[in-house]
């Protein structure tokens, strides 16, 4: 039989047809599409998270007017009035600060009583706020992991101990644990905090222990241990790297807890005293004029609120950035 009498070539079998789909959807691939490392894709999903980019700038911005208005340190001032000179307060202490047409005035804030400049004022109780908060932030997750990691690594007699300690604190209601060790540190800004770090770090704890734990049986850590790797880098080379999402997370929440914490401290009378001043305490003092007066009630309790919701959404952001469930199409 001769080429021209060969009979039609036979139709493709299902497997050829399956074969020849996977490969047309194979070239649809872009195989040039760039890989991203851990560290660029929480970046990524981070930077394309608009609540937490707004709060970002938010709280930047408060942080940034606050300590360069009235100056801090080596800082210097560019508003021309201090938060502690008294004057006349002009207008009854009305804030001149107008949206439109849009005018600053003399004292955007107001006047307090005596006729202090309330912007002032706000921005001095403002940098003690985010002083406190930041450093409670720091510490007590520096706390909390070291414990938490310590608990779930070494387990038995260690854990049983470190787990106990953590338990007592949890007992113990946190408002009036602060309230009694704020009494005695006497009310200066960085005994408050070390104060308040020394109660704030039990939830990091406990989750960071969960964490190490399930770690601890994972095949990495085994074979660190196989080589002869010791504990301590175990611990801090192998570990807890694997639990920096967890840590973050609860670190920025930790920030949040703080401001309120500390301003219910000041509020009662056992945070931040006079002469110096908190959003808190500055709340506390000006109580009673919220009918009378209510810009000085309304400032400080704005910047409490914004710092707080700032600090929150920050770690919604941060969550959903190291969340490993989230979808990587989009990356």
């Amino acid at each position: 039989m001769t080429d021209s009498q060969r009979p039609d070539d036979p139709e493709p079998t299902p497997a050829a047809s399956r074969v020849e789909e996977v490969y047309s959807v194979e070239k649809q691939i872009d195989l040039s599409q760039k890989s991203y490392s851990q560290g660029q894709l929480v970046r990524r999903r981070f930077f394309r998270h608009k609540g937490a980019m707004v709060s970002l700038f938010v709280l930047v911005f408060i942080t940034l007017m606050a300590f360069t208005s009235i100056g801090y340190g080596w800082i210097p001032a560019w508003w021309d009035k201090t938060f502690y000179d008294a004057g006349v307060a002009v207008d009854g202490g009305r804030p001149t600060l107008q949206l439109w047409p849009v005018q600053v005035g003399e004292n955007p804030f107001g006047q307090d009583t005596i006729g202090k400049d309330y912007f002032a004022l706000t921005m001095r109780g403002t940098q003690r706020t985010l002083i406190v908060a930041f450093t409670v932030g720091l510490l007590s997750t520096l706390v909390g992991t070291i414990i938490g990691a310590l608990a779930g690594f070494y387990r038995g007699w260690v854990e049983a101990i470190l787990m106990r300690v953590t338990d007592l604190f949890i007992i113990i209601p946190l408002l009036v644990l602060a309230a009694v060790l704020g009494k005695m540190a006497g009310g200066g800004i960085w005994s408050l905090a070390l104060v308040l770090s020394l109660v704030s770090w039990t939830g990091l704890a406990r989750l960071v222990r969960g964490e190490v734990l399930s770690l601890r049986e994972r095949e990495f850590v085994t074979a660190a241990e196989a080589i002869g790797t010791g504990s301590g880098r175990v611990i801090f080379k192998h570990i807890l790297p694997n639990t920096i999402g967890t840590i973050i997370v609860s670190a920025t929440l930790t920030i949040a807890t703080t401001i309120l914490l500390e301003s219910s401290l000041s509020y009662l009378g056992f945070g931040v005293r006079p002469p110096d001043t908190s959003l808190g305490l500055l709340i506390s003092d000006y109580q009673n004029a919220f009918l009378t007066r209510p810009w000085l009630f309304w400032w400080p309790g704005i910047m409490i609120l914004a710092i707080a919701l700032s600090v929150n959404f920050l770690g919604d952001g941060l969550r959903d950035a190291f969340d490993p469930r989230q979808n990587r199409t989009a990356d």
